[in-house]
């Protein structure tokens, strides 16, 4: 989704009107609503969004309130980008909850009642649905929880056939925005053992155009896959026995699974640098570039261990 337009609703209340602000809080909340400023909220222009701003006003008058709800194309000193970073960074936060609590759920005691986890599983899917429901511009950490999500599950592990990488060169592979550590070190993997003239591109989701080879998505081959990361799983296909790539897969893996399979945390630095470039706002292609330079030195030093 890409806005082209914005709603701002300005409301105020009477101070003593507690229960009532609170409730419009809540509501604000629930539609996904971001605070610019002081009783200013915003969403992006499309009708399900501005009947949602149309009630809420309407609410708000009804309490007592006055509600102005506003189009506008632009904000003097917010550009697109900056609000559509506001509306993933509370994104984030949100899918980030859901995030450690899958990590628990799935590091707990195999002999937890299985009603209980069923139980526990089906609220936190029904919490990243609902968030999911509000991520208008598809926070890239909402891909990484849905996979938790396909791994809590369980779902029946593959027995996936070995490739051949001759048969995967000048290839174009895609993957998610804000490349972090195991898209990183899979296009890497990429690029140094499998097609060396890969070139990557990015999109929140999968194309339809079967030349472009997706990774590191949701429900696509070359992903996360039982308890694989996708660069372990990259490894598996394509059957690389390099040793030190194997340990670089050991970093990764707890890095990006945090689950601490391994007890190796060389990669956890490299994963901060990344988000931190991230929010420095370093183009997806250039985290490629320095992200790749990185794991050339990693490589080379554990090649002479």
């Amino acid at each position: 989704m890409r806005a082209t337009s914005w709603l701002l609703l300005l409301y105020s209340l009477p101070t003593r009107q507690k229960t009532e602000r609170v409730a419009v809080w809540r509501r604000f909340k629930k539609i996904g609503a971001i605070q610019i400023k002081t009783s200013t909220y915003l969403l992006p222009d499309n009708p399900a969004q501005y009947e949602h701003f149309q009630w809420l006003a309407q609410r708000i008058r009804d309490f007592g309130g006055d509600a102005t709800l506003v189009r506008v194309r632009e904000i003097e000193g917010m550009p697109n980008e900056k609000l559509i970073a506001l509306f993933n960074r509370t994104r984030d936060e949100e899918y980030g909850a859901i995030k450690t609590a899958l990590h628990g759920f799935l590091a707990r005691d195999r002999k937890t009642e299985s009603e209980t986890k069923a139980a526990e599983l089906q609220r936190l899917t029904r919490q990243f649905r609902q968030i999911r429901d509000i991520d208008f511009f598809q926070s890239p950490r909402g891909q990484d929880v849905q996979m938790l999500l396909r791994r809590a599950e369980g779902v029946p592990k593959k027995t996936l056939p070995r490739l051949e990488a001759k048969n995967y060169r000048g290839k174009t592979w895609l993957t998610r925005p804000h490349p972090e550590i195991d898209r990183v070190g899979s296009g890497w993997l990429i690029r140094r053992f499998i097609d060396r003239r890969a070139k990557f591109v990015f999109a929140a989701t999968v194309p339809s155009n079967r030349e472009i080879i997706p990774f590191d998505m949701v429900d696509v081959e070359f992903s996360h896959h039982g308890e694989c990361c996708t660069f372990e799983t990259l490894i598996r296909r394509f059957a690389i026995e390099d040793k030190a790539v194997r340990k670089i897969a050991e970093m990764i893996h707890d890095a990006d699974l945090e689950d601490a399979k391994f007890q190796r945390s060389e990669c956890i630095g490299i994963d901060r640098v990344l988000k931190g470039w991230v929010k420095n706002g370093m183009s997806d292609d250039q985290i490629l570039v320095r992200g790749f330079e990185c794991f050339d030195g990693l490589y080379s030093f554990l090649q002479r261990l």
